[in-house]
């Protein structure tokens, strides 16, 4: 029996027959020159190939709801492989430097996939391996290279290896997939969201998973502890057998408490918020029982957004438009009727990473510490005041709040709202309707925490963004294996400066919630509700399960575990 340590990616656990993915063997791509006539031949072919994939892409979503995560997912494919930004470049570089299709392809999906990986930003980062994956597609065909077919693993497998494509995650929802072992992949991978949507246990960052594992091993898959038992003896697998059946016990009672209201055992009243990237996310989260939205990611909407094809001929747009803006909010708030919509401010980092034209591309050594989030809006303006139009536009349809995020200092608030209020003056004069909204902000940073009380008095709200947090903190990247072991919400620094921001914000009325992963787990909620935060937003499957802690428990019992576990 050999235990191996990971990372949960998806909690659940699930016993099965290894399958272990063959190695993808890397693409041989020759690097030949071409004569200025060879050009067209070239890129005929790279369209045909597009048009190809393009084509599978189509045939997937015809067989997906319209409110299916797979189709989001594939809908960003197709996006990609028609991003008319990214193809100027292709066929400008093309076109100047004179080599196979080929190799040009390859080094442009390699830079642009390098500047998302560099970025800063987990989300963002994740998204290098989609382009990677829906253009490696087209140079399999440019190729002619035939890969390893997803669709031969058999039901009730434990799927091992060094990684899954975004586009080999479809096997998942047609098959009866028992776990996923693997060492690539973070908790922001549309592989994990997948596994996590379907109730698929995943153990992420498996060293060398594939030489300890071999094909048909019995393999259990322990997504709580972050780690698969390989060749378990048979009172392990029975163990094991008999959590699983107390794991699905416990999803029929946690189904039953979707409709009910948050609160502890002794009466007291919490919201569970949701954490969403797409319109689609928002109607999951109201299933789940949301009592509204905590904070909505607009990264996601301005990467995708942005291409639009007039249905009549017209061309594109590589900027992300007002109108666009505005109907996703509109949605959002629709959607969710009565109940309040958080929605963040363009969280990006400092490279051009979202395709807008209005965003030029910049390099930098360090993105994580560059120009990112609300440093990006206030360096370009023009691109904040059109997200702030659309905001306030939408506001007539629900209780939106806005959210700042990555703000380290109060002058950045004071110009936000000196901003919001000339958008405000010139829909007054154009005759559009809105309501006044609160600006609330990102306590992120140790500088923002730190001034939390100076914060507090140009601030509607706080919103604890526990990830950013602990990283900026300890310094420390969470989805880098090597130090993710230092990776600790509950260091008695990012404890201090969580309490700091609580007491602040308490002593001037400012509301405060936690947006970041510590929201939705069982073991953090204790703490964080015995700290005084009654707002926590999440992903929406893991509603239920926070509501059923808090039922557990009197804020008398939560204050005593909160004190037990951050005094040092």
């Amino acid at each position: 029996m050999n235990v191996i340590l990971g990372m949960s990616a998806a909690t659940g656990t699930g016993i099965g027959r290894a399958f272990v993915l063959p190695e993808v063997q890397k693409r041989i791509i020759p690097k030949t020159p071409i004569s200025a006539e060879d050009v067209d031949t070239g890129w005929n072919r790279f369209q045909t190939a597009c048009s190809v994939i393009g084509t599978q892409i189509s045939s997937h979503l015809n067989t997906l709801s319209k409110d299916s995560l797979q189709r989001v997912i594939f809908e960003t494919y197709q996006l990609m492989l028609s991003d008319p930004v990214f193809i100027k470049e292709v066929k400008d570089c093309y076109e100047q430097e004179l080599f196979n299709i080929e190799h040009i392809l390859e080094k442009k999906v390699f830079e642009y996939a390098d500047r998302l990986r560099n970025s800063g930003n987990e989300y963002l980062a994740e998204r290098s391996k989609d382009i990677e994956d829906v253009f490696g597609q087209v140079l399999d065909i440019l190729l002619d290279y035939h890969p390893f077919n997803i669709e031969e693993v058999p039901d009730g497998s434990v799927i091992v290896g060094k990684a899954m494509s975004s586009s080999d995650t479809i096997i998942l929802s047609k098959r009866k997939i028992a776990g996923l072992a693997l060492t690539e992949g973070g908790t922001t991978s549309h592989m994990a969201i997948l596994a996590r949507s379907f109730g698929i246990p995943a153990v992420v960052g498996l060293d060398n998973v594939t030489e300890q594992v071999k094909q048909n091993d019995i393999v259990i898959v322990d997504g709580e502890l972050g780690e698969i038992i390989v060749s378990p003896d048979a009172d392990t697998i029975q163990s094991y057998r008999k959590r699983m059946e107390d794991e699905k016990l416990q999803r029929i009672e946690l189904a039953k408490l979707r409709d009910t209201e948050a609160r502890t055992k002794d009466g007291t009243r919490f919201c569970l918020y949701a954490n969403i990237g797409t319109v689609e996310e928002a109607k999951i989260a109201l299933d789940e029982g949301a009592d509204g939205i905590g904070l909505f990611r607009t990264e996601f909407l301005f990467m995708n957004a942005i291409r639009q094809l007039n249905e009549s001929g017209g061309a594109y747009s590589n900027s992300v438009g007002e109108e666009t803006q505005f109907e996703a909010y509109k949605s959002v708030l629709e959607i969710m009727g009565n109940r309040p919509v958080t929605i963040r401010t363009l969280d990006a980092g400092g490279d051009k990473l979202v395709d807008v034209k209005d965003i030029p591309q910049m390099h930098e050594a360090n993105p994580l510490m560059g120009l990112r989030a609300i440093r990006l809006s206030l360096y370009y303006p023009h691109v904040l005041r059109t997200q702030l139009r659309a905001l306030y536009r939408a506001s007539v349809y629900g209780d939106l709040r806005i959210l700042l995020p990555l703000i380290t200092d109060i002058s950045q608030v004071e110009t936000i709202k000196g901003i919001a209020k000339g958008v405000q003056l010139q829909l007054k004069e154009d005759n559009i309707p809105f309501r006044e909204v609160p600006i609330g902000v990102m306590i992120e940073t140790a500088a923002a925490a730190v001034t939390s009380d100076c914060l507090a008095k140009t601030s509607d709200f706080f919103s604890l963004g526990t990830n950013d947090l602990t990283q900026y903190t300890l310094g420390v990247d969470r989805e880098n294996p090597a130090v993710a072991p230092i990776y600790n919400e509950f260091n008695l620094a990012v404890i201090r400066l969580i309490q700091f921001t609580i007491h602040n914000a308490r002593h001037r009325d400012v509301p405060v919630s936690v947006c970041g992963e510590m929201a939705g787990k069982p073991e953090s909620v204790m703490i964080l509700s015995g700290m005084g935060i009654r707002n926590l937003s999440m992903s929406p499957k893991q509603i239920p399960l926070i509501k059923q802690t808090l039922s557990r428990f009197t804020i008398k019992e939560l204050e005593n575990i909160a004190n037990r576990n951050i005094i040092q």
